[in-house]
């Protein structure tokens, strides 16, 4: 019901928008997206043509609600919006915004623009966003805040929420760094207990002095698990010396677990990583997918020079190319659903080096009892349907969609654990790759095995 009314709270606002666009309504639309969240602006964009967008954003003026609806929008609307954009109203757009908003914005222009814009900032600015822009991209370097709220551990309470109030500058305050004479980070405060301790006692008193940080180049997946297990709000950055450098907060994690299940899905459905691949050109699109559908293609390629060297075999039983379409089918899926699997209990954390082996023998006993089940029903149809041909073409119909079945299910299961070893995505394995090898050994198998047992 909730998902209903939202589509159609939408719909009404693209509507309304568009309407006063067509008449030029100027003072109306100011006032509507002055009253309307950033967020659902950004959302509204992507059902706008890009002369609608051009002129909304236009009439957006440099403020906070401007800044918030940047960092909302989709990155291939960011860049159409920005790419012919003066460098002057780039600076005034986005000064309001976080230095890690600065940088990801920035990130996406082009390089002479970026260092155009970043010239019109104030030197204490540009310092940030170059640090930020320095770290690898989906690192927790390049998500933290700089703007953090920290303390040294000799101060008592009453002066920290003192200081708190007159800090308006800080990211979400949901906690309070402690640091040392050093400046290194030392412990962490909840509000909660600042606020309820006697306000003559210490940071260092009252403080939790294990804190768990990450690292600049740490990537934003570990970030992600991090708070995922914790139920953190926020997670501190610190460099190798354990100088406090940043946070990353719980808004970017969210962020960072639909950017990463996206990337997932898209790369085992085997149409790349481009996470905004739906709203760029069909020439575009058919780029991305035409080098994983080549792999499909290449296995094709081979599953038909198999089934060409047993063409004798084919002539004299023909009933076994009626069959072959269920043999890869049924491996394939198989294949897939045990890759899927895997892939997601590495992504969460509940498969890795420590349980490797009890998840591929599991998943071994589960190709065993699908392809017992699915085997015996196949052969009881082959049985029935092509009685008048050889007694053993029910046992090799049977044998074979259980042998692809459970070296699907091995292949499908393994296949990511190795790539995880070798530190590659192992959600590139899944969809065409798992689904072109079950079929190659689907096959094959089914062949051999003819061949071994039928007369021809």
């Amino acid at each position: 019901m909730r998902k209903e009314m939202f589509g159609y709270e939408i719909t009404v606002l693209r509507d309304t928008f568009q309407r006063l666009l067509r008449r030029h309504a100027v003072t109306n639309l100011v006032k509507l997206i002055e009253k309307t969240h950033p967020a659902d602006i950004a959302l509204l964009f992507r059902y706008l043509n890009e002369t609608e967008q051009r002129e909304l954003f236009n009439l957006m003026e440099a403020n906070e609600q401007t800044a918030e609806f940047l960092s909302e929008l989709d990155e291939s609307i960011l860049l159409s919006l920005l790419e012919m954009e003066d460098p002057a109203r780039i600076a005034d757009l986005i000064r309001v915004s976080s230095s890690n908003d600065q940088a990801t914005i920035l990130g996406l222009l082009p390089e002479e623009k970026t260092q155009a814009v970043m010239d019109l900032l104030k030197a204490e600015e540009q310092e940030e966003v170059e640090e930020i822009m320095a770290y690898p991209e989906d690192s927790a370097g390049s998500l933290m805040s700089t703007d953090v709220f920290s303390l040294p551990k000799n101060t008592v309470a009453k002066d920290a929420i003192m200081a708190l109030q007159d800090h308006e500058k800080a990211e979400m305050v949901f906690y309070l760094y402690v640091t040392d004479d050093e400046k290194r980070l030392v412990g962490v405060i909840s509000l909660r207990d600042l606020v309820t301790t006697p306000p003559d006692k210490t940071l260092e008193e009252i403080m939790v002095k294990t804190v768990h940080t990450v690292w600049p180049d740490t990537d934003q997946e570990e970030v992600a698990r991090l708070v995922s297990r914790y139920n953190y709000l926020a997670v501190p950055v610190v460099d190798r010396e354990n100088h406090l450098l940043g946070i990353v907060t719980v808004d970017d994690v969210v962020d960072i677990i639909r950017e990463e299940a996206t990337e997932d899905f898209f790369q085992m459905a085997g149409i790349g990583k481009d996470r905004e691949l739906l709203l760029k050109s069909p020439w575009e699109n058919a780029k991305a997918r035409l080098p994983w559908l080549f792999a499909t293609w290449i296995g094709g390629v081979l599953v038909s020079l198999i089934i060409g060297v047993f063409d004798n075999l084919l002539e004299a039983v023909i009933a076994l190319a009626a069959f072959i379409p269920v043999i890869t089918g049924m491996g394939g899926n198989a294949g897939t659903q045990s890759s899927t699997l895997v892939v997601r209990g590495l992504a969460t954390g509940r498969v890795g080096p420590g349980n490797a082996l009890e998840v591929i023998w599991k998943h071994t006993q589960v190709g065993l009892l699908l392809g017992l089940f699915y085997g015996v029903l196949l052969g009881l149809v082959a049985q029935f349907r092509f009685v008048n041909i050889s007694a053993y073409f029910a046992v090799v119909v049977g044998l074979s969609i259980f042998a692809s079945m459970l070296l699907a299910s091995i292949i499908g299961t393994v296949t990511p654990l190795v790539m995880r070893r070798m530190n590659i995505d192992p959600a590139i394995t899944s969809g065409p790759f798992v689904t072109t090898a079950t079929d190659i050994i689907g096959v094959t198998t089914y062949l051999l095995i003819a061949a071994l047992l039928l007369p021809h």
